[in-house]
């Protein structure tokens, strides 16, 4: 969910409010609750960034998951073609999917499962796009397979579905989109490593798929190949999966955790699995999370950045490689706006728009122009002009490609 946009900041409780304008450029002057800036989000009435924007990729690309024409991987941003109409990107398993101005919808990378939706199980290192309708507004991307939300509120699946992650009620592979049943008001999605996650904009939370660990929070491990709701509570606002566990924000600014936890990454101060939702803390200020593969990040209202979880190769960004099961606040200050959580590294985006990243580096996924792992975070170049990240949290240091947009 966006922290920052053109005239204001989000906030828990507003003393004004003046209803966004639609359109590139437009403003939401004023204070805005959690709950109202999700609701204008999902409709695709939240302003538009102003143009233009660029996308950028680096890291790994040993099938093209770059999107730069070959398969050579880079240790430092490089930009995808010559266009300027990026709007947001998201990695998956070796495969990228991304969004331009015109809500047409772009992948590249691993083909196999058909996992790019382009009607094939062909690789691609250039973006393609995905049919030729211009209605698409959120993508996730998961280990093999993706999903994508359309301007209508339509919710539809691709690629690999052997434990009925496409959320279609069959184990049957698709190679291009497929529609999720025929509700029209889902608005946040997310991909696992075998299973999807969404909200839809009444505020219910629904998972499916893959579920070992009781990440898809029915308090039990049986497996759904059709979305089934988490709780009955209609509160919730977003949600990030990891490889194994799962961390979702509430509309009151609650944080919740419930999957894989041996790492910690749950953040509820011990390494048991939860196949339920569990509360991490009792704070209600928590505005943006991303699940890594292992550990979880998150920002609150005051700016702050928090990380927990698997701490190998320093990706918690604390100065040490030592694992926690709570929230720790990485460094002092309050100026991050966007994060995003790597198989074992994490980045962000502060809000003087520079970009920061930490944690393993063997395939220069850092973008440092070196294979140096960090332990705590480092500034990416100079740029100030770093506007969204993707989060890459599947498929390991071998596979996602990181990719993020800026101008």
């Amino acid at each position: 969910m966006s922290d920052r946009y053109p005239g204001g900041l989000i906030r828990k409780t507003p003393p004004t409010i003046t209803p966004p304008v639609d359109g590139e450029g437009g403003s939401a002057p004023g204070i805005w609750t959690l709950e109202q800036a999700s609701y204008y989000e999902g409709t695709g009435e939240w302003p538009k960034p102003v143009l233009p924007r660029e996308l950028y990729t680096w890291g790994q690309n040993n099938t093209g998951a770059l999107g730069l024409n070959d398969v050579v991987k880079r240790s430092s941003p490089t930009q995808v073609g010559a266009l300027i109409t990026w709007e947001e990107a998201a990695v998956g398993g070796a495969h990228c999917l991304a969004t331009q101005k015109d809500n047409s919808l772009w992948s590249w990378g691993n083909g196999n499962s058909g996992r790019l939706g382009l009607n094939d199980t062909v690789s691609r290192s250039s973006p393609v796009q995905v049919g030729a309708l211009t209605n698409w507004l959120e993508k996730a991307a998961g280990q093999y397979h993706s999903h994508a939300i359309k301007t209508d509120g339509t919710l539809w699946s691709w690629g690999a579905n052997v434990d009925g992650q496409l959320g279609l009620g069959n184990k049957v592979s698709y190679s291009s989109p497929v529609q999720v049943g025929s509700d029209t008001n889902w608005y946040k999605v997310s991909g696992g490593t075998y299973n999807g996650f969404a909200v839809k904009t009444d505020g219910t939370l629904w998972a499916w798929g893959w579920n070992p660990y009781g990440q898809l929070g029915q308090n039990n491990l049986v497996y759904a190949s059709s979305p089934v709701q988490v709780g009955a509570l209609a509160t919730w606002a977003n949600v990030s999966a990891g490889q194994l566990g799962v961390v979702a924000i509430k509309t009151d600014g609650t944080l919740w955790g419930w999957g894989h936890n041996t790492t910690g990454m749950l953040g509820i101060d011990n390494t048991i699995n939860q196949s339920s939702p569990v509360q991490i803390g009792a704070l209600t200020t928590w505005l943006q999370i991303s699940a890594g593969a292992y550990h979880c990040l998150a920002i609150k209202t005051d700016g702050t950045l928090w990380s927990w979880g698997n701490n190998g190769s320093g990706r918690l960004g604390n100065n040490n490689t030592v694992n926690t099961s709570s929230p720790v606040q990485v460094g002092v200050l309050a100026s991050w706006s966007k994060v995003a959580g790597g198989a074992e590294w994490s980045k962000a985006i502060k809000t003087d728009g520079t970009m920061w990243s930490w944690g393993n580096n063997n395939n220069g996924q850092l973008g440092h122009n070196n294979t140096i792992n960090l332990s705590s975070p480092v500034q990416v170049g100079s740029e100030t002009v770093w506007s969204t990240l993707a989060q890459g949290s599947i498929g390991g240091n071998d596979s996602p490609s990181v990719a993020t947009t800026k101008g």
